[in-house]
């Protein structure tokens, strides 16, 4: 084939040089060469050199000993082949069976594969994978749990630390719940979580783990161990991890575990509202209209292995697990709570009745104190005690606060008690309202708690109203009682006026 190029090179360029030793410098390849191509008058021909088989003699007998009634392997033949004078390797006697195979009798090749759709409600088929993924600041090997209905092909995702059974049998509910209902069947493969024996060689029955056919008897469905290396039988739940790793592992990182289910799973749900290649259907839409309605119930609880572990609340309302504490709602202190540790990484709280109560993740280092404000909104005080804080928030909050500290600090000898008591009653007015009147009392010498709410009094009764009525108050002042009142002569004047009289 070489030849052949450069033959046709040595033509095109010998034509514009004419010369054969500029032909070989712009080539660059020897005048011999050049004189050799352009002496064939026709473009050389690949000849393949062709060498006798060490088998040739032997094909017939091989392929009968293949058929009936012999059926020979490839190495009783290669024994056979031996004994009648064959000096070949068997190498050669496996690659001219594999022709052999394909040609001879009614060969099916082992790949050939009957799609089976299952109807709506049927069977789901379930499995795992694992990624590395960057969580937080490192990378860590997170194993993805993964759930599809078999019909209409609406899929479940979650992530785990770890895959050992109690993290299998609790993805498989989750997956369940996050699927809306069960289906009679789940296909499996043949983890030692979930089956204990599948010998395809053997006649007997499948062998499941006693606490998986527990967990199929609590949700109502009936496990179905799929063949031993045999993935194509749960093929409908090999494609979505391709997916997840292309679109959604590749290139992403994720605060923490929790942050990573949560965007696994919308990203899951927005796939599932795409036409689905096979079944040409948007997979939601084949669920609310064909398959949910015929999914078995959830059961009320969850099924577990391990009993849930004790811990009493202390009275700052911790609750101290693998020697962190974390902190709950205040309303639980002092009681006991039950809690369990979820995928490796997720902890769960339950009171005494198994009610769930909340769920936050484990922290990754030991000896932390974790504390969330929010748990303690019930006794916090509204208004700090410290009084540097005090003075920070009143001059912050109000533009008459520092006046008001510095008149109350020539009156009282702590302005900022005061000022404490006036901030706790900023809930119930408006910040200029409370802005104003702090004003009011400096200017009239009110500031102490009695005389600030008798201001407040009067501005409720209306003695104490805003100028200008309708645009930004500026100022607070009382207002006369007759300023209030009409004598009854406006409106009869106004009777007589040109306009319509109003009742």
């Amino acid at each position: 084939m070489k030849d052949l190029k450069d033959w046709a090179a040595v033509q095109k360029v010998y034509k514009q040089t004419k010369s054969k030793r500029a032909t070989a410098k712009i080539l660059n390849i020897s005048r011999n060469t050049v004189k050799r191509l352009l002496d064939m008058t026709e473009p050389p021909v690949y000849h393949r050199t062709s060498y006798s088989s060490k088998l040739e003699d032997y094909k017939e007998l091989i392929i009968e000993w293949r058929c009936d009634p012999y059926s020979f392997n490839g190495t009783r033949m290669f024994r056979e082949l031996k004994e009648k004078g064959y000096t070949g390797s068997i190498g050669p006697i496996f690659r001219f069976l594999r022709k052999v195979d394909e040609d001879v009798g009614n060969h099916i090749s082992k790949k050939a594969t009957v799609r089976h759709e299952s109807p709506p409600g049927d069977q789901a088929q379930f499995d795992w994978t694992e990624y590395e993924v960057l969580v937080g600041s490192s990378y860590q090997k997170v194993y993805c749990f993964a759930m599809i209905l078999a019909a209409s092909r609406k899929k479940a995702v979650c992530f785990s630390l770890r895959v050992d059974a109690d993290a299998i049998y609790e993805a498989i509910q989750e997956l369940y719940e996050g699927l809306g209902g069960v289906t009679l069947e789940l296909l499996i493969d043949n983890p030692k979580a979930l089956v204990i024996e599948n010998n395809p060689k053997s006649e007997d029955e499948i062998r499941y783990n006693p606490h998986a056919l527990m967990l199929a008897k609590h949700l109502g469905t009936e496990l179905n161990a799929c063949p031993c290396y045999w993935p194509r039988k749960k093929g409908k739940i090999e494609s979505p991890f391709k997916y997840i790793e292309n679109q959604f592992i590749k290139g992403s990182d994720f605060a923490n575990m929790e942050d990573l289910n949560i965007r696994v799973k919308e990203k899951v749900d927005g796939w599932c509202n795409e036409k689905h290649t096979t079944t040409r259907r948007i997979p939601n839409q084949h669920y609310l209209l064909e398959e949910k309605a015929l999914l078995l119930s959830l059961p009320k609880s969850r099924y577990r292995t391990k009993k849930m572990q004790s811990r009493k609340i202390s009275p700052d309302s911790f609750v101290s697990i693998n020697s962190n504490k974390y902190s709950v709602p205040v309303k639980y202190v002092g009681r006991t709570v039950y809690f369990r540790l979820v995928y490796g990484f997720r902890i769960e709280l339950y009171d005494s009745k198994e009610n769930y109560i909340m769920s936050f993740e484990q922290a990754g280092r030991k000896y932390q104190t974790l504390s969330n404000p929010e748990h303690y909104e019930a006794i916090a005080p509204r208004v700090s005690t410290s009084i540097p804080q005090i003075r920070r928030d009143f001059t912050q909050r109000y533009s008459n606060g520092v006046r008001y500290l510095n008149a109350a600090g020539r009156k009282f000898d702590q302005p900022t008690h005061y000022a404490r008591k006036i901030m706790e009653l900023q809930e119930l007015y408006s910040l200029d309202v409370m802005d104003k009147l702090i004003g009011l009392a400096v200017d009239e010498d009110r500031m102490d708690t009695k005389g600030f709410k008798a201001l407040l009094k009067e501005y409720n009764d209306g003695i104490r109203k805003f100028e200008n009525a309708g645009s930004e108050p500026d100022s607070l002042h009382p207002v006369p009682e007759t300023a209030l009142t009409r004598d009854c002569s406006y409106y009869e004047d106004l009777c007589k006026g040109d306009g319509p009289c109003r009742e």
